[in-house]
């Protein structure tokens, strides 16, 4: 049999590709079907190469958005960050004993388990810009309340309302820029903001209660205007996704299925399937004792230094600052290594950091090693909320983020309200001495929590 010669093309015989215009394909093959190479899709660790689908680009209008939901952060972060150098004078002028600031945390605890079982509704009839309004509108109108100075009841009233607007705005906030492009940086930066908040809430609170210790409330004037700006801004930037009560519709104009079943059936009917999400409630457990440990520690360690450590009042009580730049710096300058290695290996060795430095501030007797230790593991615990933040977008569906983060930030926040309770219910008997071995417990437990948080898998975009 006569073997046949087949011409094989050279180099240099081998023709141009000539493609035809896009007028002339075919309709069957578009180009943009075509796969390109070295797609995201084909990325295996997500843990260590975390890559953002491209969401739609910055506007200046989503800038605007963005800008809006820093500042609402910021003006939790004045409300919370004030609290911890406010209350040596708070016990003088009610006369109530450590044991009686529980109260506080306790109401504020309410406030977030009401507004994580209300949210469904409010969003449903609302909207989410309509939430983020509500709870602007609470915020100011705790502040009005505080300012004179009400009774001890009335005050404690305020911090369940005051946490009720918290939880609106940071539910539909993280919900909203966990949609944006590069997440983990847009979060970073809104946490860095509560940080911020929480910078200038003790140093203007200290700054007024040391010169004026028997008006410490008029702080209280000054978060009345910054709660004043925040309601403006959320009203500019989420106006267009209020409804107020106007029925949903999809794309074709037609009321939407879930509209049609009513507010209260799909409010129940979302929170059931949330609830069933067995990551919602790792990620709430890992959040119970991450907000315990720093609500517990910036709230007590003013009081620690001076009972403890024998500092003078004067003196210490801008230390609850400094706890939060040290935050703030954290949330800045570790969100992108944090990201960039992987959140759940750095947030473990941040954790191992933290242990060591709370042994060293437990067992060296030193205003400044205990402020030290405090301000440096601060630090550390800053990307802490980001991180998780960007886990759980991983972890759970998008259209089930909102009410996820209702669930989280209940069960966080009864962590940032029974430990802080607890330490000064113990403290009232045992000493504030407490707080060390309490903060020890805290760090462990939040470690463990984090490791029992399941790695995300890779998702297609």
């Amino acid at each position: 049999m006569a073997m046949q010669t087949v011409d094989v093309p050279t180099a240099r015989t081998v023709p141009l590709a000539i493609h035809p215009s896009p007028s002339h394909l075919e309709d069957g093959y578009p180009m943009t079907a075509l796969p390109k190479p070295n797609s995201l899709n084909t990325i295996t660790d997500p843990e260590a190469n975390n890559v953002d689908p491209a969401e739609e680009p910055l506007t200046p209008f989503l800038k605007l958005k963005l800008a809006s939901a820093a500042f609402a952060f910021f003006t939790a972060g004045v409300n919370d960050g004030s609290l911890g150098a406010l209350v040596p004078y708070i016990l003088h002028t009610y006369g109530i004993s450590t044991g009686s600031i529980a109260i506080l945390f306790a109401c504020a605890f309410a406030g977030w388990a009401v507004a994580a079982v209300v949210a469904g509704i409010s969003r449903a009839k609302l909207g989410s810009g309509g939430v983020l309004m509500l709870g602007a509108l609470l915020q100011v109108l705790t502040h009005v309340l505080r300012v004179w100075t009400p009774p001890f009841a009335l005050f404690a009233v305020t911090f369940f309302l005051a946490a009720v607007g918290a939880a609106f705005q940071d539910a539909q906030a993280n919900a909203f820029v966990a949609t944006v492009k590069s997440a983990h940086r847009w979060l970073g930066a809104i946490h860095a903001s509560y940080g911020a908040g929480c910078v200038v809430g003790p140093l203007v609170a200290a700054a007024i209660a040391s010169n004026r210790p028997g008006q410490w409330a008029l702080f209280y004037g000054f978060a009345i205007g910054i709660a004043g700006l925040n309601m403006g801004l959320v009203t500019l930037a989420f106006w267009e996704d209020a409804t107020f009560g106007k029925k949903a519709v999809d794309e074709s104009g037609e009321e939407s299925e879930e509209e049609a079943q009513g507010s209260f059936g799909k409010a129940w009917v979302e929170m059931r399937e949330t609830a069933a999400q067995k990551e919602v409630w790792l990620l709430s457990i890992f959040y119970f004792f991450y907000l315990g440990l720093g609500i517990t520690l910036g709230g007590w360690l003013v009081e620690y230094l001076v009972t403890a450590r024998h500092g003078e009042l004067s003196k210490v009580g801008y230390f609850s600052t400094i706890l939060s730049v040290g935050t703030t710096l954290g949330r800045l300058i570790l969100v992108e290594p944090t990201h960039r290695f992987g959140e759940r290996r750095m947030l473990l060795i941040y954790s191992v950091l933290c242990f060591g430095l709370q042994i060293v501030s437990w067992r060296v007797n030193s205003i400044a090693a205990t402020a030290v230790c405090a301000t440096l593991m601060s630090f550390f615990l800053g990307p802490f909320f980001a991180a998780g933040m960007t886990t759980g977008k991983m972890l759970i569906p998008p259209a089930k983020l909102a009410p996820s983060l209702g669930i989280i930030f209940v069960v966080a926040q009864a962590g940032g309200a029974v430990f802080p309770a607890a330490t000064g219910v113990i403290a009232a008997k045992a000493g504030v001495g407490v707080l060390q071995p309490m903060m020890v417990g805290l760090i462990v437990g939040m470690a463990i929590s984090w490791a029992c948080v399941p790695k995300p898998q890779t998702k297609e975009d």
